[in-house]
């Protein structure tokens, strides 16, 4: 009987979850390894060599540590539940002219859900990733992501959209260590090429992070049916055409393909008329946003507006002070002071201090 009970632990075949599962084996858990197959690269007609968290050596990796350190590994193929939800709505998304955030939605609507499903097939009290986040229980009774130790790898970003009937069975045991803490860990586990393992930021869906020839295979009519719309600037006047709609993002500069003798910006999308809405970088700044689909982590509703709350609308960004008030199932945030390339579709998190009130998506 082990010490702690038995868990199942997430693993990618990368350091952070390798290492994860080794911690969590030599605490005393009954560790049980899973590797969840997301994706191939044959089903978006690339011929890049497969690599990140779905190839197969990776798969392998993950197989052969469990071996190692005795515990089961299983591999579980989720391809078409992922792909279902996951990429239909990453492409839906472009095509509605909003900036998608895939990895919230895997980690909301499938990794999470397929974790517990097999956790609970095979006995398993909790689940475990490698995450780079803290979790606890509130005072008032609700489970509280917050900030992982490590301010350049955290990322409680990408876990607002998680439940707390989920969260209640999640552990995090990267979360009071540095990634090069974690490295170091590997290395006297005798794990030397998985300490040197690169890491990839890219969609793992994506080959070669080239959002728009995905598109253009997922879609195959879409090029045609877009190309030759107009630029315009936010004075309504036609300045050139364009490649079609999808293929440009908020806040994008390169790659316009026009030159109008001062730096450009796109400032706005509109799908309907195909129309992309170029501007100067101050024409990107907001003070205000709109977020939708809210899932509250730490207080079950903000009941008053609530200031010195730091918001991050995407995920490298340092975020910015701002007083939130939830309307019904969005909220409005107002920020301290102007923010730049505000992107429908990507993330709004809201933070107080180190804790992860919640988030939602731009509108």
């Amino acid at each position: 009987m082990s010490k702690h009970g038995r868990i199942l632990v997430a693993m990618s075949g990368g350091v952070d979850s390798s290492v994860a599962s080794v911690m969590l084996h030599e605490q005393g858990y009954e560790v049980i390894g899973l590797t969840m197959k997301t994706w191939d690269y044959a089903t978006s007609g690339s011929d890049s060599k497969e690599t990140g968290c779905c190839s197969l050596d990776s798969i392998n990796d993950a197989r052969t540590l469990a071996v190692n350190y005795g515990f089961p590994h299983y591999i579980l193929d989720i391809r078409d539940e992922f792909g279902d939800f996951v990429i239909d709505n990453f492409v839906d998304e472009y095509l509605a002219g909003r900036t998608p955030n895939p990895c919230v939605l895997c980690n909301t609507h499938i990794k999470w859900e397929a974790l517990l499903k097999r956790a609970n097939k095979l006995d398993c009290e909790f689940i475990a990733t490698g995450h780079y986040a803290n979790i606890r229980q509130h005072d008032n009774g609700r489970y509280v992501i917050s900030k992982g130790k490590d301010e350049n790898k955290d990322q409680s970003y990408v876990l607002w959209g998680v439940s707390q009937e989920n969260l209640k069975r999640t552990k995090f045991p990267l979360g009071s260590f540095s990634k090069a803490e974690i490295k170091q860990m590997a290395l006297d586990m005798g794990q030397e090429e998985l300490a040197k393992k690169s890491e990839s930021y890219e969609i793992c869906f994506v080959p070669e992070n080239d959002y728009r020839s995905f598109l253009k295979h997922r879609v195959p009519e879409l090029e045609n049916q877009v190309a030759g719309g107009n630029f315009i600037l936010t004075n309504g006047m036609v300045v050139g055409q364009h490649k079609g709609y999808p293929f440009y993002t908020i806040g994008q500069r390169k790659g316009l393909g026009i030159a109008l003798g001062e730096p450009m910006f796109v400032t706005q999308i509109l799908p309907e008329s195909n129309t992309v809405v170029l501007g100067r970088a101050d024409e990107l700044e907001r003070t205000e946003a709109m977020v939708r689909n809210l899932n509250l982590i730490k207080y079950e509703r903000i009941d008053e507006p609530m200031n010195d709350v730091v918001t991050k609308i995407r995920y490298k960004d340092a975020g910015t002070l701002s007083t939130i008030v939830q309307e019904k199932d969005n909220m409005r945030v107002v920020f301290d002071h102007a923010v730049s390339a505000i992107a429908p579709g990507q993330s709004a998190v809201f933070y107080e201090g180190n804790d992860l009130l919640g988030g939602g998506f731009l509108m």
